[in-house]
């Protein structure tokens, strides 16, 4: 009787050894928000997806961005959809505003 008791003790003792522990309570400076940076790719490297020939785009409709898009290599997106953070320098990026449909940027990433 004595032995599984023991047992469920251990088991209780390490469990709680890899919980997280509790945030601090009481008055304090509030944490800052994340900030998300985008990496900054090399100088070289800055139009390896071509993102300069399609410049004319920004503040067009995003039915003009040219098809089929090619998912590995290209990504259209409204600017606050969620994306992926990955960066590829290869990858040629479409944002367009989601209330007005117009692209508001084009960039290598």
């Amino acid at each position: 009787m004595m032995r599984p008791l023991i047992a469920l003790g251990a088991a209780l003792v390490l469990l709680y050894g890899c919980a997280e522990p509790a945030p601090p309570q009481g008055p304090g400076p509030a944490a800052p928000p994340p900030v998300h940076h985008r990496p900054s790719a090399p100088e070289g490297a800055r139009d390896a997806c071509g993102a300069r020939e399609f410049q004319h785009l920004v503040g067009r409709p995003r039915s003009e961005i040219p098809v089929p898009v090619t998912p590995a290599l290209q990504r259209v997106a409204c600017t606050t959809c969620p994306v992926t953070m990955d960066y590829d320098p290869r990858r040629l990026n479409f944002f367009y505003d989601a209330e007005t449909g117009l692209i508001r940027e084009v960039r290598c990433g």
